[in-house]
């Protein structure tokens, strides 16, 4: 009798593998622990097999079958979305789910916008988004839980192509009180004294501190934070300077403060966003329509803001 096994259990038994525990992977695929553990439940009772060993203090760990299993088990979600892709270019239609993933520091500013004209544009697309720091969208894009992803060219390993499509140089973050905020440049030189607020995000946080690498001393910072709304909320109350490559669309922080914008000058590279995917995904017909659409909304960079307002 044959096996009766979904793509989605098989989905949810790689997330549980790559994540170490059922709460951790409900977050990763956007379901509840309760789903993922039926789910695993039912795919060991059709195979007849124990997938994972459970240890009422120290959670679940893979079992040695299904670290074997796990290898047929990406072989065969990786084929199924193959054959969705073929099906999709045969068909000559954009259509299917699209999981992109988008850097957290500017998430907000750049994909919903993006996503909206995506989708009326291709409305048989079920578009699925995540936002992560660096570190997550390469891990994601390697296991293929991640189709694309939108970031910087920070660190971007061999075996994933990057496609540029904007460079954006840094910016300091002032509040409208600040000294510094009416100059229509700032060096790093002038900055590296004063109170600093660190977005400390994986990666992103030593391209930050490169831009002060000439000095030979390192910036005093003050504070650190993973949350980029938070970052501005605490530079418009004046507890300190911030540094991004990307500002908003308006000069208001999330609390309502008043920020300025100023460029910073001197050897500091700029960055490039662009859309960063695994060897062959462009293949795809629903990848390769999202890569187009995205150089023409974000390369001339109508979906954000460079310049102080």
């Amino acid at each position: 009798m044959p096996l009766r096994i979904t793509l989605r259990q098989l989905e949810y038994f790689i997330a549980v593998c790559d994540c170490g525990s059922i709460a951790l992977a409900a977050q990763k695929v956007h379901v509840s622990s309760p789903t993922i553990s039926t789910a695993i439940a039912q795919l060991e009772a059709e195979i007849g097999l124990k997938l994972f060993v459970r240890r009422h203090a120290q959670g679940l760990s893979v079992s040695q079958v299904g670290r074997r299993f796990l290898e047929g088990a990406r072989e065969t979600v990786a084929m199924a979305h193959s054959l969705g892709n073929l099906a999709n270019d045969l068909a000559g239609k954009v259509r299917g789910d699209l999981h992109v993933g988008c850097l957290v520091t500017f998430a907000q500013i750049v994909l919903p916008r993006l996503r909206r004209s995506f989708v009326d544009t291709y409305p048989e697309v079920q578009f699925h988004q995540y936002e992560r720091d660096q570190s997550e969208l390469f891990a994601q894009l390697h296991d293929a839980s991640l189709d694309v992803a939108i970031t910087y060219d920070i660190n971007i390993p061999s075996d994933l192509t990057f496609v540029p499509l904007a460079d954006l140089p840094p910016v300091a973050y002032f509040s409208d009180r600040h000294p510094l905020a009416g100059r229509s440049e700032v060096s790093p030189a002038e900055l590296v004294d004063l109170p600093m607020i660190l977005l400390d995000l994986p990666v992103s946080a030593d391209y930050f501190m490169s831009i002060f690498a000439g000095l030979h001393t390192r910036p005093r910072i003050v504070e650190k934070t993973r949350d980029i709304a938070v970052m501005r909320s605490l530079v418009a109350n004046d507890f300190g300077y911030s540094i991004a490559n990307i500002r908003p669309l308006n000069d208001r922080a999330p609390d309502g403060g008043k920020l300025r914008f100023v460029p910073i000058s001197g050897p500091a590279r700029s960055l490039r966003m662009g859309v960063l995917l695994s060897e062959g995904t462009d293949s795809s017909r629903t990848v390769a329509a999202f890569l187009e659409h995205a150089r023409r909304h974000l390369n001339n960079h109508s979906a954000f803001s460079l310049t102080s307002p």
